[in-house]
């Protein structure tokens, strides 16, 4: 039993780890790697979208700054929760992202509130769901 327990704490932190490497490729403007981490059957809810979308849709959030002249500057996660429960694991943070100013767009910065869903599948974890939101009145 205290093996099984030590592996969901492995991969909880291999999981998280994966969260942050998502946030770098975005502030590099690495859409490869992004769409590496995300799994073929995707399926989720942007803040920026009217209605849920898949994996050919999950750089255009990105692209949508980068097409203005924003980068993403710099950014602080706050993890809240992350469970492990065989190849699944689920885990809900908030982020403060910071974007770099342009000639044609002001800087601003954007507070979430994200979920994400990842699936272990050939060794590695991909997202395989989501939802994003604006943080409430109260940054939370």
């Amino acid at each position: 039993m205290a093996e099984l327990g030590q592996s969901a704490t492995n991969y909880e932190a291999e999981v998280w780890s994966l969260e942050k490497a998502y946030w770098e490729y975005v502030k590099v403007n690495d859409l490869e790697k992004y769409r590496a981490l995300w799994h073929e059957d995707f399926l989720g809810w942007p803040f920026i979208s009217s209605a849920p979308v898949r994996k050919d849709h999950i750089t255009d959030w990105i692209t949508a700054n980068t097409s203005k002249g924003l980068k993403l500057q710099s950014y602080s996660i706050e993890q809240l929760a992350i469970r492990v429960t065989g190849d699944v694991a689920i885990d809900y943070y908030r982020i403060k992202a910071n974007w770099a100013a342009s000639e044609t767009a002001e800087a601003r910065t954007d507070a979430l509130r994200i979920t994400h869903t990842w699936i272990r599948t050939h060794g590695t974890w991909q997202i395989l769901g989501g939802m994003s939101a604006p943080v409430n009145a109260d940054g939370k």
